[in-house]
């Protein structure tokens, strides 16, 4: 006789040791400068917009769902710019190339994020990821990831453009 049994005890371990070893190896390679290349800094943003619409148009949310999403997208531009800010960008004085290196606040608004959707999905899908409450959860995380990746970007951007220009500016004066 088979019985259907409520979730495991693995299925929540599981996913908490696969999110601690990937933010173990995130935190170890964030303590090393890496180059900034600015012209690429685009990339990810618009492959994720296009991930965005694709899903959007695929099952657009419902006119609240739009609003909560919209909010969403403004508190991610907000989030995306004050992580952006926390990056460190440096430019070597000899050869003018950027370098950056993510800082401990920057990784912990990641953690704080995948912790607060894993949460959302399971409290408000209650397991089911295609009720209506789940797929909301994922339209305001997506929509608040869009806006977090493009404003950490733009702002990044603009700094190391400023950084590089006052740069040359002392090199050449």
């Amino acid at each position: 006789m088979h019985t259907e049994a409520g979730p495991t005890w693995m299925q929540y371990v599981m996913p908490v040791i696969v999110i601690a070893v990937v933010m173990a190896l995130r935190w170890r390679r964030m303590s090393r400068a890496r180059p900034l290349k600015i012209e690429t800094l685009w990339i990810v943003p618009a492959i994720y917009l296009l991930i965005v619409d694709f899903v959007f148009y695929a099952a657009p949310p419902s006119p609240m769902g739009w609003l909560w999403s919209a909010v969403a997208l403004v508190f991610g531009i907000a989030g995306g710019w004050y992580r952006g800010r926390t990056m460190q960008i440096t430019v070597d004085p000899a050869t003018h190339t950027l370098n950056q290196k993510a800082s401990p606040a920057a990784f912990l608004i990641l953690i704080v994020l995948v912790v607060l959707r894993k949460a959302a999905g399971e409290e408000l899908g209650g397991g089911n990821p295609h009720s209506p409450a789940a797929l909301l959860a994922t339209d305001i995380g997506m929509a608040f990831a869009l806006g977090l990746y493009s404003a950490t970007r733009l702002e990044m951007a603009l700094r190391a453009k400023r950084l590089l220009r006052e740069s040359l500016s002392k090199t050449f004066s």
